[in-house]
């Protein structure tokens, strides 16, 4: 692996970080309601669990992933089934009477816990760092093949710190307007529609 890959890997590795989904979502909504801090910590919930798939990948456990339709199916109805249950929660949110008195203290390592049933019960996740890790590992180079892979990894990681850091800072910023209870119904519920959309996406995908 070389400099140039770097140069290649990591715009494109931002790209994914940056891509609007159920976690950036759910970053953006935590910032909103409990500001930047928490929705930051809360993200460590998402990075657990993409560190245990980065893991999984470089041992090669995720071909068991690749060739277990059954597994690969159970994954993905229960991280459809969790996304669903976060939209009818955000949907039925009781808006008015939560503006007027004020949100009420956050239990951050709830806010964690959430981030990470929704990146642990996406299997596509794991087949993302099966496909696009290793366009970027060199079998020429001098540096073992694990620890590249182990690199990648960490600067994937990073990278989704920043992707996560952003979304809850623009979350942070529009926090004064969605004080109010109509834009703030209005969030929850385009926010409860796309959760909900990311859940169906995920029960129609294959492998």
């Amino acid at each position: 692996m070389d400099i140039a890959s770097l140069m290649l890997f990591i715009p494109a590795c931002f790209a994914l970080n940056m891509a609007p989904g159920p976690n950036n979502l759910l970053s953006l909504h935590n910032a909103s309601c409990y500001g930047l801090r928490t929705a930051c910590f809360a993200g460590v919930g998402r990075l657990l669990a993409f560190s245990g798939m980065i893991g999984l990948a470089a041992m090669g456990l995720a071909v068991v992933l690749h060739t277990s339709e059954t597994l690969f199916l159970a994954i993905k109805v229960v991280g459809a089934g969790y996304l669903f249950y976060l939209a009818w929660q955000l949907w039925r949110a009781p808006v008015a009477a939560a503006v007027e008195a004020g949100y009420p203290p956050c239990n951050s390592w709830r806010l964690a816990r959430q981030e990470f049933m929704v990146a642990a019960g996406n299997p596509k996740a794991i087949l993302i760092f099966t496909a696009f890790l290793p366009q970027f590992v060199s079998v020429a180079s001098p540096v073992p093949v694990g620890q590249q892979f182990l690199l990648l990894g960490a600067l994937f990681l990073l990278l989704e710190w920043a992707a996560i850091a952003l979304y809850a800072a623009i979350g942070a910023y529009l926090q004064r307007w969605f004080s109010r209870p109509r834009p703030r119904r209005l969030f929850n519920r385009t926010s409860a529609a796309m959760l909900a959309s990311a859940g169906a996406g995920l029960l129609v995908v294959r492998r």
